[in-house]
């Protein structure tokens, strides 16, 4: 904390001029001018919100690295009352349980009396690597017991790793829908300065606007961290980055088809999918990937079964979780998997065609990136950033 800049300066005064400069709000920064071969980002045009947005190629490359993500929720339940105070543990331990079964309360891991949520996930950087893209994703349900202003919606503090709080606001349209009794958003910005200059480590992520209380839709909330970064001695691999926000029912399934491919055969591949409000136990709703006719694999987390994809967690395929703090089991309503595509790949292909599907949850879906192995053949080209 800085001290105050001289005897004249009321106590009082120093406070407020410190918390005005913690919460002054500043656009992330592009990545600076870089070579045709290198990520290209153009600037950040100011935010605006649609009820409605399609799912498009937020960044895409095809070169010698990988993505790796950090996570964590913003809202849980509250372990107060006799009966919650032995329910909601068992919960966050990964028992059985909803959000709208819960009083739900802001997590808050910091020290900071300014900020009311917060929480850590760590990203983790193979070594050598150099981060080529980063972007911060966070959203949550506004209407619980209280409802948030969505003027906030926008807005969130970032520190990196042994940092300070700094102000973050979306530099791209926000997704905002009341449906299925919520009122849902998601937002997002560009923080590949940050997260270049700064490497692996626990990022902290605080002031998420989510409302708490109970009610019937529930309150949920978090945030994700998407880091795509090269490596000369991993595989050649096709990265991507897609990002929409929608509700999801039985009628309205979300299918993303990411093409122009050069799949290699018998490959390795992981997916990550970002996701709000989907309910532990509640059975119906499925994450598969095709790469042609009669392709179509379904994909499940460790330990998740395939019918319950959206299944309220922070889960990680293949590899040993990130640390998260607190790392709650049972996140109550915010899912952000990463999932093996094992044999979707067997065959190759030129393209991977995803479809999440929610029969039972009233859900949304907000984030998806995908690594997959790329013939040796291809080379390895531009990157792509959409603004």
């Amino acid at each position: 904390m800085r001290k105050s800049p001289g005897p004249l300066l009321r106590p009082a005064m120093a406070a407020a001029l410190l918390l005005a400069a913690l919460c002054a709000p500043v656009r992330a920064e592009a990545a600076p001018p870089s070579p045709p071969s290198a990520e290209a980002v153009a600037p950040s045009p100011p935010a605006a919100e649609a009820r409605r947005l399609p799912f498009t190629e937020r960044y895409r490359a095809t070169r010698h690295g990988g993505i790796v993500r950090a996570a964590n929720t913003s809202i849980s339940c509250r372990a107060t009352g006799p009966r919650a105070a032995a329910a909601c543990p068992a919960v966050r331990a990964g028992g059985k349980g909803t959000n709208g079964d819960f009083d739900m309360f802001y997590v808050d891991v910091d020290s900071d009396p300014h900020t009311y949520n917060s929480s850590r996930a760590e990203v983790r950087l193979p070594e050598g690597s150099r981060v080529t893209y980063a972007r911060l994703y966070w959203g949550g349900n506004l209407r619980v017991g209280e409802q948030k202003p969505p003027k906030d919606n926008g807005r969130v503090l970032v520190a990196e790793p042994g940092g300070q709080y700094k102000a973050l606001l979306a530099d791209t349209v926000v997704g905002h829908r009341a449906a299925h009794g919520a009122d849902a958003f998601q937002a997002s910005a560009d923080v590949t300065r940050l997260v270049r200059d700064s490497g692996s480590g626990l990022y902290t992520v605080a002031q998420v606007n989510v409302a708490m209380g109970r009610s019937t839709a529930g309150a949920w909330g978090g945030w994700t961290l998407v880091v795509a970064y090269e490596n000369p001695g991993l595989p050649l691999r096709h990265l991507a980055v897609l990002d929409g926000f929608d509700a999801l029912n039985s009628r309205t399934p979300q299918e993303i088809r990411l093409g122009g491919l050069r799949l290699a055969r018998n490959g390795t591949g992981r997916a990550g999918l970002v996701a709000y409000d989907g309910d532990r136990g509640r059975t119906g709703d499925s994450f598969t990937v095709s790469t042609g006719p009669g392709s179509n694999t379904v994909l499940a987390g460790p330990g998740g079964p395939r019918d319950d994809v959206l299944n309220s967690t922070i889960s990680e395929a293949g590899a040993p979780a990130p640390e998260r703090v607190p790392s709650y089991a049972h996140t109550l309503g915010y899912d952000s998997d990463v999932f093996e595509l094992g044999n979707a790949l067997r065959r190759g292909g030129d393209h991977l065609a995803f479809r999440l599907v929610s029969q039972r949850d009233a859900a949304w879906a907000g984030v998806l990136f995908v690594v997959v192995d790329a013939r040796q053949q291809a080379r390895s080209g531009p990157s792509r950033a959409r603004p």
